[in-house]
């Protein structure tokens, strides 16, 4: 059964996970967007979340600041169809963005593993 849940209440449930973002850890993100969709790709309908972009430890002295800002994108559908509950969407969205943003710092699906964010 796919948790019934609006786009609007899923786009809250990332903002919330954004907040739980330490201020400090959020003040580092640089030149990164979050954004919504409601399917990831074709080639992995099954995935919660992306990052694509240029982590901060691979960006050298010549990296423009005038890029374009990474991107971390939380797919909606997929999530629902996970979940049982919207305390579980609310929980899994949390680790989702926690663990895309932590790909912006440089930090590898691996060690996410290690540390529990996966």
């Amino acid at each position: 059964m796919v948790v019934e849940m609006s786009r609007d209440e899923f786009e809250d449930a990332v903002r919330d996970g954004l907040d739980m973002v330490p201020a400090d850890l959020a003040a580092l993100m640089d030149n990164v967007v979050v954004l919504v969709e409601d399917d990831a790709p074709a080639e992995e309908p099954e995935l919660l979340g992306l990052y694509e972009g240029v982590p901060l430890t691979e960006r050298g002295q010549f990296w423009a600041a005038g890029s374009l800002p990474d991107r971390i994108t939380i797919f909606r559908n997929p999530t629902l169809a996970i979940c049982d509950t919207r305390e579980d969407v609310v929980e899994e969205v949390a680790i989702t963005v926690v663990h895309e943003i932590a790909h912006h710092f440089g930090i590898d699906d691996d060690r996410l593993h290690e540390l529990g964010w996966a």
